[in-house]
């Protein structure tokens, strides 16, 4: 094997392999199959926030249409409740799951196709701030003891933060175009 001096110092082998990137216990397969991955990445990346728009839309429909069938959500009770206090007991509790459903359903609908995308990025925001309120809301449902560790309900909400960044991604993509 005849070594030569490469780019910035590192040595490479007849073969091509360069050294710099081998470390002890580390296979030559790893190597072999970062230059795949590398450009899968790169063929991906123009199409992200599609991908991320796509799954939050999925998910919205899916939650959505769960909604259509009564104690199919787990997030049913708690949703009802919270719309009874923002709404100020105006929309009764048999229409609040019904119009949760249909929401979270266009929602979906809209995010899944593209179509109106800007009215449903908007429709999402404001539906995740409801989401979040229950938070302050139902502390009592939301919360544990002093420490405040969310309740099965609470960790329900916070992972909406994931949506929510994915969300901001594709809002920003859009306002872009």
């Amino acid at each position: 094997m005849t070594r030569h001096m490469g780019k910035r110092g590192s040595t490479t082998s007849r073969e091509g392999t360069d050294e710099r990137h081998r470390s002890p216990g580390r296979s030559g397969d790893a190597l072999r199959y970062r230059p795949l991955f590398s450009d899968a990445l790169s063929r991906y990346r123009p199409h992200s926030t599609t991908v991320l728009r796509v799954s939050v839309g999925l998910v919205f429909i899916w939650f959505g249409l769960m909604k259509f069938v009564p104690e199919a959500s787990p997030a049913q009770d708690v949703a009802t409740r919270t719309m009874d206090v923002l709404s100020f007991g105006l929309v009764p509790a048999e229409a609040t799951r019904p119009l949760l459903a249909l929401f979270e359903t266009a929602i979906g609908v809209g995010l899944l196709t593209g179509v109106l995308l800007r009215l449903a990025l908007a429709a999402f925001f404001v539906h995740m701030a409801g989401v979040f309120s229950a938070l302050l809301i139902l502390p009592g449902e939301m919360w544990n003891g002093p420490m405040a560790t969310p309740t099965l309900e609470g960790q329900y909400v916070i992972k909406n933060i994931v949506l929510i960044a994915a969300c901001l991604a594709v809002a920003a993509d859009e306002r872009r175009r």
